[in-house]
């Protein structure tokens, strides 16, 4: 059962997809784009809680957007709407009563109205300045009743409005954690790798000239998987990891432990600067996931500052 209710959601879904009019939703969007004013939301029942979702997801994004209940604008609200605003009415009837005894108290105010339907011809689509249909096969309920394909498509419409208008007001990372200071996301924008990278003494290093003999505790005592290579100035030179102790004990046998960890480094190892944010090392230690980089040595101005380990990024919860 379950299996051939996600089918029929995907024949449902991959429809709206391929019969959606992209000419249409641009004349959407660059309305939205165009609005100097505020973004409203309204809808009713279900309709009503993606229309909140949406709002919370352009204002997220940048752009002024509030939830504006029907029945409150009615009561009272009207009195925040002005010329410079932009309406949006989701209702997959486009029968939904409110929204049409709302539209000329809208319109009084020199608003401008655009309708999110699923259903053509109706007087929500001949009340508006513009309107796009969602082409809607019918709901994955079983009695075609209970809102469910159509609140996604609405959903899937409005979140791809919403990361559209954001690319073309070039809306930067930077300006994304302004609105996100707080939990996983401000985490991810805001947490840099000098905040969490392993600095002064919990930082393993050694010399160039030096054995492995001599470096094997060093490698031991500071648990990181991994020792940095750096010359008197604190320079890096390489880095010399678990995985590099293996292969030359595999290779040389006891030899290997007389020779000097300059010859068996591995150069010019990947590195992050501290004032980099600690998502980037994330990304960056995870960009081939056959070879994940365990260790960053951190550098600024050629010299070794710190060491991050990818520990260290998960455990401050900026992990997916």
């Amino acid at each position: 059962m379950l299996k051939s209710l996600f089918d029929n959601q995907r024949i449902y879904l991959n429809s709206f997809f391929d019969h959606l009019d992209i000419e249409k939703t641009e004349q959407v969007l660059s309305l939205i784009e165009q609005c100097r004013g505020n973004l409203f939301f309204s809808g009713i029942g279900k309709s009503g809680i993606i229309a909140t979702k949406l709002a919370v997801t352009f204002s997220s994004l940048g752009t002024k957007a509030f939830f504006l209940s029907a029945v409150d604008a009615m009561h009272g609200d009207l009195g925040r709407i002005t010329n410079q605003d932009l309406f949006i009415l989701l209702s997959k009837s486009g029968y939904t009563q409110e929204l049409i005894d709302l539209i000329p108290h809208i319109k009084s105010k020199g608003a401008k109205i655009i309708s999110i339907v699923c259903n053509e011809n109706t007087p929500l689509v001949k009340s508006v300045d513009l309107s796009i249909y969602l082409p809607l096969v019918k709901e994955l309920c079983p009695y075609n009743l209970a809102p469910t394909t159509s609140t996604t498509m609405q959903l899937i419409f409005g979140d791809v409005l919403a990361i559209a208008l954001m690319q073309k007001k070039k809306v930067q990372r930077e300006d994304f954690a302004k609105n996100h200071p707080k939990g996983a996301i401000g985490k991810k924008l805001t947490v840099l790798v000098s905040q969490i990278m392993r600095k002064e003494q919990a930082v393993p290093k050694c010399y160039a000239d030096q054995t492995l003999l001599k470096v094997l505790p060093i490698l031991s005592e500071k648990r990181c998987g991994s020792v940095l290579v750096v010359d008197k100035e604190e320079n890096l030179l390489g880095i010399f990891t678990d995985g590099d102790l293996r292969r030359v004990i595999e290779k040389e046998s006891n030899e290997a432990f007389s020779k000097t960890i300059g010859s068996i480094m591995s150069k010019n190892p990947i590195t992050i600067n501290p004032s980099k944010l600690a998502l980037d090392a994330l990304q960056l230690m995870e960009k081939d996931p056959n070879r994940l980089i365990m260790v960053l040595p951190v550098v600024k101005e050629k010299k070794v500052v710190g060491i991050l380990h990818l520990h260290d990024v998960l455990q401050a919860g900026l992990k997916n």
